[in-house]
């Protein structure tokens, strides 16, 4: 069953610096980390899929960026628009509306934190 369309767009932050989880999200986004059989990310990515959220940008950092492009793409194969765009350094969600004001124009959104998941909501048969 396909959810109804919406007219929100969807933010995504994936660009904490991961300090918690030290030292490996030295090497790698806690994002990419994977939990139970998916990385991190695809949890609240479901949740905004779940809503009917289909138009996402996901902010990262320089270094991450073209690592969640790597294994998203443009969402095309999970029936979504993804966009990606940079915050040179972790800054909180008041500087990712700043770095999406061109994505969101003057549309709705939702944000969403990368990191923020929960099973109760998040459908298996997504991923």
């Amino acid at each position: 069953m396909t959810p109804p369309s919406t007219p929100y767009q969807g933010i995504l932050l994936a660009g904490g610096s991961g300090t918690r989880l030290y030292p490996v999200t030295h090497a790698v986004s806690k994002s990419l980390l994977p939990i139970y059989d998916k990385p991190l990310i695809y949890y609240p990515l479901s949740v905004l899929m779940l809503a009917g959220i289909r138009d996402i940008l996901v902010i990262s950092t320089p270094l991450d960026t073209p690592r969640f492009e790597q294994l998203l793409g443009d969402g095309g194969q999970f029936g979504l628009r993804l966009q990606y765009a940079v915050q040179e350094k972790p800054a909180g969600i008041a500087q990712a509306f700043l770095v999406g004001e061109k994505f969101l124009g003057d549309r709705r959104v939702a944000s969403f934190s990368a990191t923020t998941f929960s099973t109760e909501t998040t459908s298996r048969n997504i991923f």
